[in-house]
């Protein structure tokens, strides 16, 4: 009984018309065309950490005429969340937010339109250099967060455009 069970959800499934995303590897038309994404430096220390966080997960391969450009502006910004009585702050917050376009090279045409952002708490404490420390990993953490939220979304737009393409739905 259990392997008709099997059996029929797995014909289910594959009347349903889901295919994956990244089928083929690195020869798979949404692979490639991330692959073919140029990114332009991007400004600040959390631009260069959000750049090479960005390469690593599309899989830039250098390729000789890149068929997109990824245009990124990031807003970075730390605001105070706990004041003491005092006047000493406690507790931070750090918010990294990105503006991105992905801009087909050939037509100039703007394939996809998005913001992407993340934030952290950081505890201040009486040391400055650990609080200085833990701003910095913040950061790190975030422009890996935002790069993958970004890689993701580029992905999504990347395979709604390849041919063949069919919608996600049953």
């Amino acid at each position: 009984m259990r392997i008709l069970l099997a059996l029929a959800a797995s014909l289910a499934l594959t009347a349903c018309g889901l295919t994956p995303m990244y089928a083929g590897g690195s020869s798979a038309g949404v692979a490639q065309g991330m692959a073919a994404v140029e990114i332009p430096a991007i400004q600040g220390r959390g631009g260069w950490l959000v750049k090479n966080a960005l390469e690593a997960r599309l899989g830039v391969a250098g390729e000789s005429a890149p068929r997109y450009r990824l245009d990124v502006r990031l807003d970075d910004s730390l605001e105070a969340l706990g004041v003491l009585n005092d006047d000493t702050i406690s507790r931070e917050r750090r918010i990294l937010r990105a503006r991105y376009q992905l801009v087909d090279i050939a037509t100039g045409s703007v394939l996809l339109d998005a913001t992407a952002g993340s934030d952290a708490g950081i505890d201040v404490v009486s040391s400055e250099y650990a609080t200085i420390a833990a701003e910095q990993k913040a950061l790190e953490n975030l422009a890996l967060d935002v790069a993958d939220r970004m890689a993701t979304q580029i992905a999504l737009t990347l395979s709604a455009r390849a041919p063949g393409s069919a919608p996600d739905r049953p």
